[in-house]
């Protein structure tokens, strides 16, 4: 048993940084929160943690965008309900995108689409815009929002180093959760509002 710990945990260590990145891949603004509190502890150098973070939620998006280039219309009609994605929604998004796509793709990726993140994504493919620009200015939105939320996670790294023992921990891990419910609730809420 201990020596089965020991070889896990030297490779986890060893590839840490490609875990990230796959993590990220599925589930990019929680990977980056709590990679964020583990840089606060030395678990993580910051530019090469922060290049891995980007690269995988670009991957991810780059995939958005072709499944909606190539596919866009009837992945919405088979799988939409499950993101919460509906036809309707798509037309309000395609209609605000063909006159505002540079500033649609920069703000949805600050704001995580302020709940649209992901039929944004579908729509740009959908939209058929130009593969490069799509990627420059995902990739400024995503310099950004990388930032924040590693800076995010390392704040509440740094409450979990100034609060007693007992206290800290219970504090971290509420605060993370509050992040995430906060960050999954209001996407919710602004989905529901603006398009039922």
């Amino acid at each position: 048993m201990g020596l089965d710990f020991l070889f896990l945990s030297g490779w986890l260590l060893a590839y840490k940084y490609w875990l990230v990145f796959l993590l990220t891949i599925v589930e990019g603004p929680v990977v980056m929160t709590f990679t964020g509190f583990l840089l606060r502890f030395d678990y993580f150098s910051f530019w090469p943690l922060y290049a891995v973070l980007m690269a995988g939620d670009l991957v991810a998006d780059i995939g958005w965008y072709v499944i909606g280039y190539h596919a866009g219309r009837p992945f919405i009609q088979q799988f939409g309900k499950f993101f919460s994605i509906t036809e309707s929604s798509v037309k309000k998004t395609e209609d605000i995108f063909h006159r505002h796509h540079n500033k649609i793709l920069f703000f949805s990726k600050i704001t995580m689409g302020f709940g649209f993140a992901l039929l944004t994504l579908l729509v740009a493919g959908m939209s058929r815009v130009p593969f490069r620009k799509y990627l420059v200015f995902n990739a400024a939105g995503q310099f950004v929002w990388t930032g924040v939320l590693l800076a995010v996670g390392y704040f509440f790294g740094n409450l979990y180093v100034q609060f007693n023992e007992s206290f800290h921990r219970i504090a971290v891990i509420a605060g993370l959760v509050v992040v995430v419910l906060l960050l999954y609730g209001f996407g919710t809420y602004l989905r529901n509002r603006n398009f039922k």
